[in-house]
């Protein structure tokens, strides 16, 4: 199933070597900006790429972190506070609220590929 709509981000979802199903965001540029955790069935997954449009436009929502290494990354988190997608790694702070400005922009209205 391909649903494509006029935007450019777009949201793909596949399936891990375990056979659960993952979704990545991506931005215009083909780079991934949120990768979801594991989820057991496609339904599920979906509706976590539909959580994502409804929390990333909420800057309460993401939770800004730093890793061991000291790179900062953020989680978007649902309403129940569970984490529902993680950024990268990020070189600095500047670059990773870069990265959340484009997760607002793009997730409301990206398009889904599944590839799984």
């Amino acid at each position: 199933m391909l649903l494509k709509l006029n935007t450019m981000g777009k949201f793909e979802i596949k399936k891990d070597k375990s056979g659960q199903f993952r979704f990545n965001l991506k931005a215009s540029n083909g780079q991934v900006i949120l990768s979801s955790e594991a989820y057991k069935t496609k339904a599920s997954c979906e509706g976590g790429i539909a959580s994502v449009r409804t929390n990333s436009q909420d800057d309460g929502k993401y939770e800004r972190k730093t890793a061991k290494d000291g790179s900062p990354y953020f989680n978007l988190k649902a309403a129940n506070s569970q984490v529902i997608g993680a950024s990268e790694l990020y070189s600095s702070a500047s670059a990773m609220e870069n990265g959340i400005s484009s997760v607002k922009k793009n997730a409301s209205d990206a398009g889904i590929e599944d590839h799984s």
